[in-house]
């Protein structure tokens, strides 16, 4: 990625500046670091993953969304509610049958689980095909 210089630098520079407030507000030092290096390797794969079109010519802004990628996102976003939505009224027609009184918490905990994982492999799927 030619002309990308300023982008990178401006995200290290953000994510260190993130690091060192993460670390100041009582986290330890090494959980500082690790905040720093997955910052550092997000932003260094952002630009090669697909989610943005690069335009360099931008400097430090030089990630948009297009349509076409506005378009995977929000298609990848209603599939996971729908799956959502489903899994949701399933647990629901399930406890009314069964008679069962409360739902702990865990089984919503995995149903946004759930959500998060569709949602990802729809918008992987889309962006692959696409």
């Amino acid at each position: 990625m030619k002309g990308m210089r300023q982008y990178y630098i401006s995200r290290i520079v953000l994510t260190v500046a993130f690091a060192v407030v993460f670390v100041m507000l009582g986290a330890t030092w090494w959980m500082g670091v690790l905040v720093g290096i997955f910052g550092i390797a997000f932003f260094l794969v952002a630009p090669h993953s697909g989610r943005y079109a690069v335009h360099p010519e931008y400097g430090v802004t030089a990630l948009r969304r297009d349509e076409r990628i506005q378009n995977i996102n929000n298609s990848a976003g209603r599939n996971a509610f729908v799956v959502l939505t489903l899994a949701l009224g399933t647990v629901a027609l399930y406890t009314q049958f069964a008679g069962v009184m409360t739902v702990g918490t865990s089984v919503f905990t995995w149903l946004l689980l759930l959500g998060a994982v569709v949602y990802f492999l729809s918008d992987f799927i889309q962006r692959k095909n696409a």
